[in-house]
């Protein structure tokens, strides 16, 4: 059995492994065979969910399958609030992030989640008012580590000023968009993607801070999976990645990245996915990766690339730098 890997992230009591199980699709499997798969993941060392509020059904399934086997002290949840509505209503006011809280709580069947993330920014709103709200949670024993999905480096570092200058809990988690693909057009409204070249001032700032980076989209939502070929055209692609994938990865220079990956993963007997995994924790950040899946058997095999190590110079070649 591959062996996982943990960290530590302050205000969470236990170790936490470097690969959360990701819940947005968690509704796509067969609802006899969600146990079952979240027993198996958990069996793999796998205790760390990555859920939010906007993930339909997804907090439900979680907390009933905690409920029936009794193993809430066994894992570490990650969720979001805060998200805008469904008619792009901004929502980051206490209002909203305490309703979304008290929502999260009873689908989960729990009065404390260990992770608490606001899901999107609202520039407008002082940062200083966010970081009283969430300390004021995280007072009341409702949140352990608290922080942000989707927000700027620059606009963490804002927030965390201020607790520092007002004696307060800072953010200690950040979970942006990071792959070995560059995102060249956000998915969605509002994602913060710190991959690619244009992000590298944000990749030193995590790497000089030693923020956890819970990275969602760690494959490039399927990019490096394995089902795409670098040869493929963009007609056959898109029979393959969804449309979101397509509108933030399909790019010339990505399609080179996945070619080196799949000569580097020829060279070494592995996958892509497991190279494109690999890459990602070689990076000098301290690094979580966000991966859903429905089948056991990928998930070991994404454990199985937290023991493949890259050279420098083959993480640099990868990701189109140096020879």
């Amino acid at each position: 059995m591959p062996e996982m890997k943990y960290g530590e992230i302050p205000y969470i009591s236990r170790p936490v492994s470097r690969i959360f199980f990701g819940t947005a699709s968690i509704t796509s499997v067969p609802k006899q065979e969600r146990d079952a798969l979240l027993d198996g993941i958990l069996a793999l060392g796998v205790n760390a969910i990555d859920l939010a509020r906007v993930y339909m059904g997804a907090e439900e399934t979680i907390g009933s399958w905690m409920e029936k086997r009794g193993n809430r002290d066994r894992l570490v949840l990650l969720s979001k609030c805060a998200h805008p509505s469904l008619f792009g209503m901004k929502r980051l006011n206490e209002k909203a992030i305490r309703k979304d809280f008290r929502k999260s709580s009873a689908n989960l069947h729990t009065d404390r989640i260990d992770i608490y993330l606001l899901h999107r920014d609202d520039p407008s709103v002082p940062v200083g008012d966010i970081v009283q709200i969430l300390n004021a949670l995280h007072a009341e024993g409702r949140i352990g580590a608290f922080g942000a999905s989707n927000w700027t480096y620059t606009r963490i570092s804002e927030a965390n000023e201020y607790a520092y200058a007002h004696n307060l809990i800072p953010f200690t988690v950040s979970s942006p968009s990071f792959s070995l693909a560059e995102q060249v057009s956000a998915p969605w409204a509002g994602c913060v993607s710190i991959s690619g070249p244009s992000s590298r001032a944000a990749r030193d700032w995590y790497a000089q801070s030693g923020m956890p980076v819970i990275a969602y989209s760690s494959l490039g939502r399927g990019f490096f999976s394995g089902r795409l070929r670098s040869g493929a055209d963009r007609s056959k692609a898109a029979k393959t990645l969804d449309s979101h994938a397509m509108k933030a990865y399909w790019c010339e220079g990505n399609t080179e990245r996945l070619r080196r990956c799949e000569l580097l993963a020829a060279e070494k007997g592995v996958s892509v996915s497991q190279i494109a995994l690999a890459w990602l924790y070689a990076q000098s950040m301290n690094s979580y990766a966000v991966i859903s899946t429905s089948k056991l058997s990928r998930m070991q095999e994404n454990i199985q690339a937290l023991n493949i190590r890259l050279t420098p110079a083959e993480a640099a070649w990868l990701n189109l730098e140096g020879k």
